[in-house]
């Protein structure tokens, strides 16, 4: 029997499966996510995947403004002691459990005391609890703590079934079980995480997309060949050598946003013994030496193509909090060399480990090369992201590219990383009058007295250098022209809501 060529039905098919296509979001990612369970997860991209996923009691916009999410409202006691919060009613988790403020109680609980926890130290104030009613929950704190707001608005709010993550205990990101738009379908390691749509989602009318398939490529320049090839429709961390060709070929749209994070140098100085093997983790005239070897601006070129704000903090000279008693130093190659003479090691070895992410190792290059001149010798370790993270944790490096995306407070920025003992605290950095000044920044809600806080940590911290900050880069993203309802939210996440093909 012949099979005539019907190009009606050829039409036909041709339109569905091009429906089908538009009806699922694909995303190219730089790294590969760590854990997909919001007290344990560590990295930057992650939280671009939790945004589909879990939603938080709280969120911010484009200004940085605190906006509701699962919280509809919130109000401080006259004290600043206690946050009571009102939910919103009818929100659901993906397994059909009702979110309330018992499952509020729990979540933050969890995020306190589960082992391995990482918002330990962005909760440490919390003190208890209390289940007021069904849709009103009561936080108490041991003191003020002006950063609590900007930490529910990250994952220390995002929101997990109880049910599920009691019954999985340690194993929970392996299947994440959230209340966001999108619930957990599959995930093959450095290949592929899929979520579908979850119909019982409280603000269904906001979800454009059937399916969203988020795909690891560490190259910047495969990634963005997917994109034009149409396998991807956004992309996020384009190489900043790519944004002059894309905006002038107009085929895709382009964000750039400044983060509120930055991109520095962790140094081990106490970590494990492994420092006191390294001549950078050990003397601090060397520490300073490396630092003034290094041309902030000529790694923003070269590196960034100028898309990033040179800076030597943990927050931009532009905020709000910058510590204007602690400028950025200038490079000095002469007084470098004098430092590592006084000292005694005039030329000093270590390696710097980096992600494998192009941006990461172009850094390192660049470094290698900058500091050379001084007299450093520099060996560059090139490693797995999420096995680099791990290897930070054990104190198995020398010195570590390490970016930080950044959040809203300035506290999110520094406590984690410079407080004794901080999950964050890759470097080993512990000084107890500067946990005593970080601590005290915390009980402080005006701003002028924040900023003198700050000041008094920075004259500390950035003398011992256990994190050398050179930049604050631009987020880059490219799309789909059709791709409508992108925002442009300084913390670099891709909102999900709102998200279409025209």
């Amino acid at each position: 029997m012949k099979h005539r060529f019907n190009p009606w039905l050829a039409a036909l098919l041709l339109a569905a499966a091009s429906a089908a296509q538009a009806q699922a979001l694909r995303v190219g990612l730089a790294e590969d996510p760590d854990v997909l369970d919001p007290t344990l997860a560590r990295t930057f991209v992650g939280r671009i995947v939790f945004a589909a996923l879990c939603d938080k009691l709280i969120d911010i916009d484009e200004k940085l403004n605190i906006v509701p999410q699962l919280a509809t409202s919130w109000e401080w006691s006259a004290d600043s002691r206690a946050l009571t919060m009102k939910l919103r009613p009818g929100v659901t988790f993906h397994d059909g459990e009702k979110l309330d403020a018992a499952a509020v109680k729990f979540n933050l609980e969890r995020h306190k005391t589960m082992q391995g926890s990482n918002r330990r130290g962005e909760l440490a104030p919390l003190a208890s609890v209390d289940v007021v009613d069904p849709l009103t929950v009561k936080l108490n704190l041991s003191a003020p703590f002006s950063p609590l707001l900007a930490a529910l608005a990250d994952r220390a709010g995002m929101m997990v079934s109880p049910k599920a993550a009691q019954a999985a205990g340690a194993n929970f990101g392996a299947k994440p079980v959230c209340s966001g738009p999108y619930r957990f379908v599959e995930r093959v390691a450095q290949d592929r995480i899929v979520f579908e749509r979850y119909d019982g989602y409280w603000n269904k009318a906001a979800v454009g997309f059937d399916k969203i398939t988020y795909t690891p490529i560490v190259d910047a320049t495969v990634r963005l060949a997917n994109l034009k090839s149409g396998q991807f429709d956004f992309i996020e961390r384009v190489a900043s050598s790519d944004i002059e060709k894309l905006q002038a070929e107009k085929k895709w749209k382009v964000a750039r946003i400044t983060e509120i994070g930055y991109q520095g140098i962790t140094i081990n100085i106490g970590k494990s013994e492994q420092a006191k093997a390294n001549p950078l983790g050990r003397d601090p005239r060397v520490r300073e030496a490396f630092e003034l070897s290094l041309d902030r601006q000529g790694l923003a070129q070269v590196v960034m193509d100028n898309e990033a704000t040179i800076g030597n903090q943990w927050v931009a000279p532009t905020n709000a909090f910058y510590a204007k008693n602690m400028p950025i130093p200038k490079r000095d190659i002469a007084r470098a060399k004098a430092l590592l003479k006084e000292a005694g090691v005039p030329n000093p070895s270590f390696t710097l480990m980096t992600p494998t992410t192009s941006d990461a190792q172009r850094l390192a290059l660049v470094v290698q090369a900058m500091t050379r001149e001084a007299g450093f010798d520099v060996k560059i370790q090139a490693t797995e992201f999420a096995t680099s993270l791990n290897l930070a944790d054990k104190g198995e490096f020398d010195a570590y590219v390490l970016a930080w995306s950044g959040r809203a407070d300035p506290d999110g920025n520094a406590f984690s990383f410079h407080a004794c003992k901080q999950p964050l605290n890759y470097a080993g950095y512990c000084s107890a009058e500067t946990d005593a000044l970080l601590n005290q920044s915390r009980t402080l809600r005006s701003p002028d007295e924040r900023r003198k806080a700050y000041e008094q940590i920075a004259a500390r911290v950035l003398k011992e250098r256990p994190i050398v900050y050179l930049y604050h880069r631009n987020w880059l993203w490219a799309y789909n022209t059709k791709l409508a309802g992108v925002r442009s939210v300084p913390d670099g996440l891709l909102r999900v809501q709102g998200l279409k093909m025209q």
